[in-house]
């Protein structure tokens, strides 16, 4: 399929890797319109993704070695005991990962974008209106233009979503994430290349170094429990949004953070404890799928196709798997109708894995968690397996394996 104007709207990672796998597919005009400014090379959180799927992705032409990241290559689960400075170690396990910060990853992206791609920063798309020739965007200046096809890359408050299924938002999973960077990475335990889970009763933090975009590396930390039920509890967690630094209620921070006391072995406390206001932030965990991944000459990629839950590390890579399956696609297919159906053949049934397994280990990792207290690594082992069981081992943070073309585990 050759030819063509082309839409992405959104231009993060899953919006510049599917405007290079628009461009590569053989369209004529590719143009993204991103609402946000260059302020995204400054996001720090993390992004871990597994060997294998690093090299799938390497092949395909949407990451490289000159990216930088940090390798991991354990995973170790750990309780507090008593006030043993590292708590008690309850499972390890291989950890073949590499980690990267996810605006340094977005930048390497951004630069592979080809020139002629119109990249508009800025640029807020309102509504979406299809027709049988492709749809019209208008944008909140009052701009509008109409496109062979467009690529819904916008989130899990996806404008164009919201046009192919009206109401399908994202739904509260009843727990949040809180999220921190530290430049505090000096004496970590072992070689420093380990990712630590510490748990506790109703969640656990995942802790693991990333590149700083400087030659250097910070501790990026994310933190999984239910919010205190209280009323007036601001903003209503139960809408698909975020909380940003200096803007989070005090009341849940201060439970966070009693929370960390009273539950992280001492060593672990204080490193999140000492992570800068400046660089927390909450995330409310959602759970997102839809029925198909295409709609006339609409096409949903990423966070606006399906939001799993952050533990099987999905998101970032399942974007770019998403752009790869789509290139491939639009490749074979000799229509439009045949790119779209090629595409959501794909991918649509490997979004709704993805969910469903995200689900079950969410439940057994924050909603539902074990005593961990009363954990060896035979116990640890067998609560594992029994977690995974019937994923088809296609779990990045879960079974390490997943194929790709089947989704991803960061």
């Amino acid at each position: 399929m050759r030819g063509g104007s082309v839409a992405v709207v959104g231009g993060s990672i899953a919006g510049c890797a599917a405007a290079l796998a628009a461009s590569r597919g053989g369209a004529e005009r590719v143009t993204v319109l991103e609402r946000a400014d260059d302020r995204l090379r400054d996001r720090g959180v993390g992004i871990a993704l597994h060997s294998d799927r690093y090299d799938e992705l390497r092949e395909a032409g949407y990451v490289a070695p000159e990216m930088p990241w940090a390798p991991l290559t354990r995973r170790v689960w750990s309780v507090r005991d008593g006030e043993a400075d590292h708590g008690r170690v309850v499972g390890e396990q291989p950890f073949p990962f590499r980690a990267y910060s996810w605006g340094s990853l977005w930048s390497e992206l951004r630069r592979r974008v080809p020139d002629g791609v119109s990249y508009r920063s800025g640029a807020v798309v309102t509504a979406v209106e299809p027709d049988a020739d492709g749809a019209t965007l208008r944008l909140a200046d009052g701009y509008e233009e109409h496109f062979d096809l467009v690529i819904g890359a916008d989130g899990y408050r996806s404008v164009v979503r919201e046009a192919v299924f009206p109401g399908a938002d994202a739904t509260y999973a009843g727990y949040i994430g809180w999220r921190g960077t530290s430049p505090d990475v000096a004496d970590l335990p072992s070689d420093g290349n380990d990712a630590y889970n510490i748990v506790f009763p109703g969640g656990h933090c995942m802790i693991y170094r990333i590149p700083d975009g400087v030659g250097g590396h910070r501790l990026n930390w994310v933190l999984y429990t239910a919010p205190p039920q209280t009323d007036g509890l601001h903003p209503d967690l139960r809408t698909p949004t975020s909380l940003p630094p200096g803007r989070l209620d005090s009341e849940l921070t201060a439970h966070l953070r009693a929370l960390v006391a009273d539950n992280f072995p001492p060593y672990w406390a204080a490193r999140v404890l000492r992570t800068p206001a400046e660089t927390t932030f909450i995330q409310p965990i959602y759970d997102l799928e839809v029925p198909h991944y295409t709609s006339g000459r609409l096409v949903l990629v990423g966070d606006a196709a399906s939001v799993a839950r952050p533990h099987i590390g999905g998101g970032s890579v399942k974007a770019l798997q998403d752009a790869t399956a789509l290139e491939a696609a639009w490749v074979a297919g000799d229509s439009w109708k045949e790119v779209l159906e090629g595409y959501d053949a794909r991918r649509g049934s490997v979004g709704a894995a993805m969910v469903a397994l995200a689900r079950r280990m969410g439940d057994a990792q924050v909603e539902n968690t074990p005593d961990w207290t009363a954990m060896d690594q035979a116990g640890f082992d067998a609560w594992w397996q029994a977690q995974n069981s019937g994923s088809d081992r296609r779990s990045g943070f879960g079974g390490h394996s997943m194929k790709a073309g089947q989704g991803g585990r960061g």
